[in-house]
């Protein structure tokens, strides 16, 4: 569309028979992609971390939406094929903490459990975060995970596809060039996928039937966002799962001030040795 005689991109959320507005209105120039990038979930969520942090919706989009990339677009599309079962998580090793097997029961049964995990000196954390994804993914929901960089990433995607199994999740993160990311995302928004992990970005990832998100030592500067309107992935988490319904898990080796108060609020319960 032009504003001031120059052409602008932008999303198109929804279609009106007609407008509030009584001056008249200019036609778009034309529809780049036909892909459905901006579900209607990002776009709340998009649209509350906006107001939260006191910035503009187009710049939380920005983050939230990766840049098009027509050959990854048209690379692969939709297919009618059902999602493999994933098989049920071994709970050995939550049971070393009081609730932690009760905690992977209630993501296997759909119920959405809200913990701040206080991880044991030692602990294979990735292989936790990955049998809490299996029990959600069990469930017939979604999973989001974040980690502070590429090597806790690298770490996680590992325990996933020992979990979960191989193409049962993406991951995301900027080191990734444009079309590798794009097609990994688009994996995601097309529903090939369950299962998403990655670095801050992630934390927006559109991950359908979302029953799980989860940020790993949330304390790390790198989970906050270095560009305006500068959100937290912590933050962003759990403003999709209070939208959403969805459980939570925050998981580190000490706790943050913001993660001992979801404690003391009652919102999220202590989940420890």
């Amino acid at each position: 569309m032009r504003f001031s005689g120059q052409l602008v991109d932008g999303f198109v959320l929804a279609r009106l028979e007609a407008s509030e507005h009584p001056g008249k209105l200019a036609f778009l120039q034309r529809a780049v992609s036909a892909e459905a990038v901006l579900s209607t979930e990002i776009g709340t969520v998009a649209r509350q971390v906006a107001d939260r942090y006191a910035g503009t919706l187009a710049d939380v989009l920005r983050l939230a939406v990766p840049p098009r990339h027509a050959r990854a677009e048209n690379a692969a599309r939709t297919t009618d094929e059902p999602l493999p079962e994933v098989a049920a998580p071994a709970a050995d090793g939550w049971q070393r903490y009081a609730t932690g097997a009760a905690y992977l029961t209630a993501l296997q049964d759909g119920r959405s459990p809200r913990a701040v995990w206080g991880a044991l000196p030692g602990e294979d954390w990735p292989a936790r975060l990955a049998e809490a994804t299996a029990a959600c993914v069990r469930s017939g929901r979604g999973a989001v995970l974040v980690v502070p960089d590429q090597r806790d990433l690298d770490r996680l995607d590992a325990a996933l596809t020992a979990v979960l199994g191989d193409g049962q999740h993406v991951s995301l993160s900027a080191a990734l060039g444009p079309e590798a990311r794009y097609r990994r995302w688009l994996r995601a928004s097309r529903g090939q996928v369950r299962v998403v992990a990655g670095t801050r970005a992630a934390a927006f990832a559109p991950v359908a039937d979302l029953g799980l998100v989860a940020i790993w030592d949330d304390g790390d500067d790198l989970h906050a966002e270095p560009r305006a309107p500068y959100p937290h992935a912590r933050q962003v988490l759990l403003t999709r799962a209070q939208h959403g319904g969805g459980a939570v898990l925050i998981g580190a080796y000490g706790r943050t001030a913001e993660a001992q108060l979801l404690i003391e609020s009652g919102w999220a319960h202590e989940l420890a040795r």
